[in-house]
């Protein structure tokens, strides 16, 4: 069986994608979700993290600088070109981490299992490096077993074009200057496609990221398997006209809830798991 860290992206955004996310994990389907503390149904979401939620999944926190943030909050495109530029607020950019972590520890109770960043911000220039201090001054004396682990950013090659910008905006950085600071990483990321197409669309993707998991798990080795994100909602909660990527979370959620998908899975040799297993 090949192992995957089968990643919901976005808890706390809306009732409809909590909806998904928490039925998902009752399935045994996702391992891991991703919150978005900044979020004001954040306090809310969180209450739904139950025991048993979080013993079949992983709980992380969704590093955010360009939806909920009221201190730092910009459209990505100039997040990222001010981050290449090495223009932004280092120590804005920490303290705006360090509210983050704050909203999670407090809602929750302990630490997030890992860190990652809505649309892959937390592996920008400037970003990582306040990330990767402030996990070091909040963690470090933690055993490295009991750390955050941190999600990279870095989908195999011949995954397309979007896949490579993703990859070449921090992610190689990111795992250098996490791994030397004593952080676990995943190897690499799957779930990366450009949100169009239907149903039939999307089982062709978990198909052609099934064989690329399979040559990675034969290829490599790794203290923590790959994960692949996703990010469904389920429309019986609604669905937010104002969320460019509203339709396919819908078809994510079609097709991961259904019974043939679990039976596909297996079928299929694969097996979802926690990482901080």
């Amino acid at each position: 069986m090949a192992k995957v860290i089968i990643c919901a992206d976005d808890f706390a955004q809306s009732a409809a994608i909590n909806a998904a996310i928490l039925a998902l994990i009752e399935k045994g389907i996702v391992t891991a979700t991703s919150c978005m503390t900044l979020s004001p149904a954040w306090r809310q979401s969180a209450g739904q993290l139950t025991a048993g939620i979080r013993a079949r999944a992983d709980i992380g926190l969704h590093l955010d600088f360009t939806q909920f943030s009221r201190t730092i909050r910009l459209p990505h495109p100039q997040l990222v070109l001010r981050s290449l530029l090495r223009l932004l607020d280092a120590s804005a950019i920490r303290a705006n981490i360090r509210q983050q972590l704050d909203a999670f520890e407090q809602a929750t109770g302990t630490p997030p299992d890992y860190v990652d960043g809505h649309l892959h911000v937390h592996q920008l220039p400037v970003i990582r490096h306040a990330l990767l201090t402030e996990m070091q001054q909040r963690y470090g004396a933690m055993p490295a077993s009991q750390r955050p682990w941190l999600r990279i950013s870095s989908p195999p090659a011949g995954s397309g074009f979007k896949a490579r910008m993703i990859h070449w905006l921090g992610a190689s950085a990111l795992q250098r200057a996490a791994t030397a600071a004593g952080f676990r990483v995943s190897p690499c990321l799957l779930g990366v496609y450009d949100f169009q197409g239907d149903m039939t669309a999307y089982q062709a993707h978990w198909a052609t990221w099934s064989r690329q998991l399979h040559q990675y798990v034969h290829a490599q080795g790794n203290s923590l398997p790959p994960v692949l994100m996703c990010h469904p909602s389920n429309p019986e909660n609604g669905v937010d006209e104002q969320d460019a990527i509203a339709n396919a979370r819908v078809i994510e959620w079609q097709v991961m809830q259904s019974a043939d998908f679990a039976t596909w899975l297996s079928q299929a040799d694969i097996q979802a798991v926690k990482g901080s297993h």
